[in-house]
């Protein structure tokens, strides 16, 4: 009888030794999974260059910061940082958003913002008589019509087929910029 009380006695001392030694083993483990995926993710340290040059551009931000808080004037932003895409130089006239009303139903809402690339120079009146005419046809144009990715493609092609039209070939492409319905 005494046996088979050591015996069972040995077996729950080698059972919790088990579980002790799998428990270090699955934190070892997770303790370097999170460590090499801490080193795949984590940024690299900046190298001396770096680190100026960020100090610099942190400088330059609280200069400006501090101008504008003493009443001094902005400099326009074409003026410094990065050149805007949409330029008149490039062909590329960016028109004023549209926001309007769908025809049905009437309580929904859009926001529609595009570029025109025209061929050569860019004509600021007729893109502004496109802007006015893609404005008249948005009022025109119900929500199940553009539902989908099916339907904004045919919105975007109806509106490129007015913008040809009105431009006689001028404009070479339409570009989408933002287009939100609510």
């Amino acid at each position: 009888m005494e046996d088979l009380d050591t015996a069972s006695a040995a077996a729950k001392r080698s059972s919790k030794m088990m579980t002790l030694v799998a428990l270090v083993v699955l934190t070892l483990l997770a303790g370097g999974g999170g460590w090499l995926v801490g080193g795949f993710l984590a940024p690299k340290p900046l190298s001396v260059e770096e680190a100026k040059i960020v100090e610099e551009a942190k400088a330059a931000v609280a200069h400006k910061k501090a101008k504008v808080g003493e009443g001094g004037e902005e400099t326009s932003k074409t003026d410094e940082g990065l050149p805007r895409i949409a330029t008149e130089a490039n062909g590329v006239v960016q028109l004023d958003a549209i926001t309007t009303n769908l025809a049905y139903p009437t309580e929904n809402w859009i926001r529609l913002e595009v570029a025109l690339l025209f061929k050569g120079t860019p004509d600021v009146a007729m893109a502004e008589q496109i802007h006015q005419d893609i404005a008249a046809y948005m009022k025109t144009v119900s929500l199940q019509q553009i539902q989908g990715p099916r339907g904004f493609q045919y919105l975007k092609d109806d509106i490129e087929e007015r913008v040809d039209l009105r431009s006689e070939g001028r404009v070479t492409n339409v570009i989408f910029r933002t287009f939100v319905i609510q």
